[in-house]
């Protein structure tokens, strides 16, 4: 995690609202904290909001027609389960309304060293969603950093859009390391989402400083409160 260190005055290059996916994953979720979740990402002007599938139709009855995307998670959280299993829930939440897919690594392929297998799942979640923003969860906590190297290559090889730090669900979340080692990798040729235990102010701008485009947070309301006191 980031360190207490402020980020001074320092303004993000664009407003702190769009950097944020609004999310909401608790398998404990209901339908009613759903509709506040997007009700708040509409009043706040978050990036997107993101969901469990499950809850995508709820998601899309309120932020339908709006400049909030509708994001969901694929394989998540574990990344475990066959590719036949990941396609079919991929399908699922498109056919859902979701506009962006946060889809966990197969952890334990990259720890085997099985390339080929992530390359071909990364592919054809690819083709299978050509016009979708697709984010790749690497869950950053549980590799090394020639396997974290590998897994970026990767997702830029599959034609993926973003490269993501952590479920939230792991033993730890994101670190400015991962995030300036992420930006690194992905060559101006993808984006870095940041998510995993961004909880106030300070991280956040540190994290965007070392150069995440979007924050995965369930903090985002806090985040904008400060903000505000901060920078009136």
């Amino acid at each position: 995690m980031p360190s207490a260190e402020t980020s001074g005055s320092r303004l993000p290059h664009r407003p702190l609202a769009s950097y944020i996916d609004h999310t909401l994953l608790s398998p404990v979720a209901t339908e009613a904290e759903i509709v506040q979740l997007c009700q708040e990402a509409l009043e706040h002007r978050f990036r997107a909001v993101c969901v469990n599938g499950c809850n995508l139709e709820t998601a899309r009855g309120v932020l339908q027609g709006s400049a909030v995307s509708l994001a969901a998670v694929v394989g998540f959280p574990l990344g475990a389960m066959a590719t036949e299993a990941k396609l079919c829930e991929a399908e699922a939440c498109l056919l859902g309304g979701a506009e962006e897919l946060d889809m966990v690594l197969n952890l334990g392929w990259m720890k085997a060293g099985n390339l080929k297998a992530i390359a071909t799942e990364l592919r054809m979640v690819r083709d299978a969603a050509p016009d979708t923003t697709l984010k790749l969860i690497l869950e950053t906590c549980f590799l090394d950093e020639a396997q974290k190297t590998t897994a970026c290559r990767l997702a830029l090889e599959a034609g993926w859009d973003f490269v993501k730090t952590s479920t939230g669900f792991g033993k730890g979340g994101a670190t400015l390391a991962d995030v300036r080692l992420m930006k690194r990798l992905a060559d101006n040729r993808m984006q870095v989402k940041a998510s995993g235990g961004i909880r106030d102010l300070e991280a956040a701008l540190d994290f965007i400083e070392a150069g995440a485009d979007r924050l995965g947070t369930s903090s985002g309301l806090a985040l904008m409160e400060a903000f505000k006191k901060r920078f009136p």
